[in-house]
């Protein structure tokens, strides 16, 4: 079985979106199934055919977010060393080209969002820090070139 590992607010996310697609969406395309089935003939009913389209998707999205809930690993983040750049550390780094400071926080695939500076685990600039300590200097190749990364701070 394959495993998601994910952070405790992660999987609340992912838990109440399954919640809210099972309360609000799937009432709403019931809903339009039910007003375009009283418009007559289905044979030729593009409202009902869109609907059953758009309530097929959603039952694959709600069916696709269950098995990720279902095999989630919540990550104790109690456990997690600071010592190191590892999955959920936080990461204050500096890049040694043009002096700019940056705080990465490392976390898990289905939780990257790059405006919010979370990197995937398996990004390049994550997969350069990862068991990395406090002063180490990272080189991580990216499609712009070399990064060098100095590694300033690491914290939950």
């Amino acid at each position: 079985m394959e495993y998601n590992f994910m952070t405790k607010e992660g999987f609340d996310k992912l838990m109440e979106e399954i919640s809210r697609l099972e309360a609000e969406e799937r009432p709403k395309i019931q809903q339009q199934i039910a007003e375009a089935r009283d418009k007559g003939d289905l044979s030729e009913n593009a409202e009902y055919d869109a609907a059953r389209e758009a309530q097929g998707m959603l039952e694959a999205r709600i069916s696709q977010l269950k098995t990720t809930a279902a095999q989630a690993r919540i990550i104790d983040e109690t456990k997690i060393d600071t010592n190191k750049v590892q999955l959920l550390t936080k990461v204050k780094v500096k890049n040694l080209t043009d002096k700019s400071i940056t705080v990465y926080t490392i976390v898990p695939d289905n939780e990257s969002n790059f405006k919010e500076k979370k990197i995937s685990v398996n990004a390049p600039i994550a997969q350069g820090l990862i068991g990395k300590k406090k002063g180490d200097i990272a080189e991580i190749e990216v499609p712009i070139g070399k990064l060098r990364l100095e590694i300033l701070e690491i914290s939950m």
